[in-house]
């Protein structure tokens, strides 16, 4: 199956959290990234298996 790649931007808003926590994820290795070195892509399959059962997540209400 073809890959949905996603920016940072948003898989932080698929999962309801801010870019910074996709990119710590990735770091302690519970995400994988794609992408290039300028340009951090995610997999949006990946992202959804990630979300609690029922689909729910946080939402984030920053701005």
């Amino acid at each position: 199956m073809k890959r949905r790649l996603v920016d940072t931007e948003v898989a932080a808003m698929a999962l309801g959290v801010r870019p910074g926590t996709i990119r710590v994820m990735a770091h302690r290795g519970q995400l994988t990234r794609y992408g290039t070195r300028q340009r951090a892509l995610w997999d949006l399959d990946e992202l959804l298996d990630r979300l609690p059962a029922g689909g729910s997540c946080k939402v984030n209400t920053s701005v």
